[in-house]
């Protein structure tokens, strides 16, 4: 019964229409606010991060070791961690040992808008490097104020964050002037035994802005340390340990052009540290994982972009282009044929639109796009989409819409350059440029306070890059090429209302995977994947300066014969907040994580985190 309190709960809760005469409502400050598709915003565990707003995003899979925060691997659509990209405005962040750290952004989601997930034509046309989806975040324009978070919780948690914002009362070169800050860390025990974290970030910005631009130089730094029980290896009772530091230092303008054109360019630098130990009493030992001594690899990455789109006549032209240089240090990653690459991709994509009196349209785009390395030779990739607008919005159907888009991707070092003869992880030097192909239809629906999307797609992904296990090898995991045939529907609705919005979804996903003769078991990553999954987020504006926000996913998962857990789960997360009327600024705050205690392996052989609670003060000014 436990199951169903939470995904329910709509039901139980009185319409819009009784809460009439009810309590006045009290706002809650925005400046914990990072998606409106997920109630809980902030995480129990730690403090948050660019990540957490995934955690129950309805067409996003977060498969997290201990908590999303510390290593979490990010797929879209029945991806892999590594077919996922991240963009910050108009630039795709991207570590080039591993997709594991992809969503290692050390950067404050004060500083950053709700994020935007693309897929299909839309990833293909913005992103680079990812072949399934991308999560895409906007810089936030600079408010003179701030706040602080405290919070303590189970197993010796706690955290302290704080963010300020200045906007300078004189103008520079007709600018306005900003600066904002922000500084957070956590500790913990773990939720299981030698599962304890240290986190720390610090950002800094300086924005110039006027109405119609926005340029922003940043600064940020990232130290985590970490460990879990069985935290990449499939062996039980092995506690490994992650040491990561993060630097990012980027730049980026966005001019509005007028009439939704607009351009957007930039550049950055990232640096990534990483000390991974196989067995922490013993951390200077022999590391079998890679098959040497202990491992310590620093990633190294330079990136230049810029996106935008103008209206010329009729035409409406899409253009983006990115930039990357690459190379990795490593004591163990030497196997391979390079540690140094360079990256390039531009788009070019007219689309135009006819319209009608009635209040429809048709528009039609079709681009390409041409990505090229000094690793892996040059392919260029289609896209073409088809759009009807205005059919019938007073019958809640407002588009329709057809498109077919071919993207890529390289393969990253930690694939490339693992020993392929021994140790845990075993690469491979010839693995190739990987290939996907997305055909799909979709709608979007609206009647009311209802809003939705529903789509349905069949991706083909080619020489895609999985790891995997083999009954024959137990003690490694191996880079193998898979090609798969993926086939999928997603359906997103979404209800706003003065007390309670709704976010419910369901995703159906079916895979038919051909290794070739390369002798598979069981996979980690290209299919652990749910054949089924639905969520339910739910934020309740009680009155009085009451809220209750409540995330709940079910899924079926594929079977895996790594998996210790039950392959169905039901994983909930609550939090009641009190913003006291007569102290402006002032929130408590009640959370917990994995409320029914769920031990469904998101990763399989990882363990789940346990049920974590925690409470919290928080003043914004």
């Amino acid at each position: 019964m436990k199951q169903w309190i939470f995904a329910g709960v709509a039901l139980l809760i009185p319409s819009d229409a009784l809460f009439a005469q009810g309590l006045p409502v009290t706002e809650l400050p925005d400046l914990w606010v990072y998606s409106p598709r997920v109630a809980l915003q902030e995480p129990t565990a730690t403090f948050a991060m660019p990540v957490t707003a995934l955690r129950f995003e309805p067409i996003v899979d977060v498969q997290s070791r201990n908590l999303a925060e510390g290593q979490a691997d990010v797929a879209i659509r029945g991806g892999t961690f590594e077919n996922t990209g991240f963009k910050l405005g108009a630039l795709s962040m991207y570590d080039a040992m591993t997709g594991h750290y992809f969503a290692e952004i050390p950067v404050a989601p004060q500083f950053l808008g709700a994020p935007t997930v693309l897929t299909g034509s839309e990833n293909a046309l913005r992103s680079w490097n990812a072949t399934s989806g991308t999560v895409a975040y906007p810089w936030r324009r600079i408010k003179t104020g701030g706040g602080a978070t405290l919070s303590i919780g189970d197993f010796a948690t706690h955290r302290i964050e704080g963010y300020q914002g200045w906007v300078l009362p004189n103008k520079f070169l007709g600018r306005t002037v900003a600066f904002d800050a922000s500084i957070a860390t956590s500790r913990s025990d773990g939720s299981r035994p030698f599962g304890e974290h240290a986190f720390d970030r610090s950002n800094g910005r300086i924005q110039l802005s006027a109405e119609d631009s926005q340029t922003d130089l940043f600064y940020g730094y990232q130290s985590k340390q970490f460990g879990w029980p069985n935290l990449y290896v499939p062996y039980r009772n092995v506690f490994e340990t992650e040491s990561l530091q993060t630097v990012l230092a980027l730049l980026n303008h966005r001019q509005e052009l007028g009439g939704g054109d607009f351009f957007s360019a930039g550049a950055y630098y990232r640096r990534n540290k990483d000390h991974y130990v196989f067995n922490r009493a013993e951390a200077g030992a022999y590391n079998p994982a890679f098959g040497t001594f202990p491992s310590r690899h620093t990633s190294y990455t330079w990136g230049t972009g810029f996106e935008g789109q103008w209206t010329q006549g009729e035409v409406r032209w899409l253009v983006s282009g990115t930039g990357v240089a690459d190379k990795i240090r490593s004591t163990s990653l030497n196997f391979g044929r390079y540690r140094a690459r360079d990256q390039y991709r531009v788009v070019v994509a007219p689309e135009r639109t006819w319209a009608t009196d009635n209040g429809r349209s048709t528009t039609i785009q079709a681009g390409l796009a041409w990505d090229d390395s000094n690793r892996g030779g040059s392919t260029f990739s289609p896209v073409a989409k088809l759009t009807l607008a205005g059919l019938a919005p007073d019958k809640g159907l407002h588009s329709l819409y057809a498109s077919y888009s071919r993207s890529n991707q390289l393969p990253t070092y930690f694939a490339l350059n693992s020993r392929a003869t021994s140790g845990l992880f075993r690469g491979n030097p010839n693995l190739g440029r990987q290939i996907s192909q997305n055909l799909e239809i979709g709608a979007t629906v609206g009647r009311g306070v209802w809003t939705g999307n529903v789509a349905v797609f069949a991706r083909r992904d080619d020489d895609l890059v999985d790891w995997t296990y083999s009954a024959s090898a137990t003690n490694a995991r191996t880079a193998n090429a898979v090609d798969i045939d993926n086939a999928g529907f997603e359906a997103v609705l979404r209800r706003t209302g003065a007390r309670l919005d709704l976010v419910l979804s369901y995703s159906a996903l079916t895979k038919d995977p051909d290794y070739g003769i390369a002798n598979v078991d069981a996979s980690f990553y290209a299919l652990n994947y749910p054949k089924h999954r639905a969520t339910a987020a739910v934020t309740w504006r009680i009155g009085g300066g009451f809220e209750a926000r409540i995330d709940n996913e079910w899924r079926i998962q594929e079977p895996n014969t790594l998996r210790g857990s039950s392959r169905d789960a039901f994983l909930s997360s609550v939090g009641l907040y009190y913003a006291p009327p007569a102290v402006k600024g002032l929130r408590l705050a009640a959370e917990v994580e994995n409320l029914w205690n769920d031990e469904f392996e998101e990763v399989p052989a990882v363990p789940a985190a346990r049920r974590q609670a925690s409470l919290g003060v928080s003043y914004s000014w």
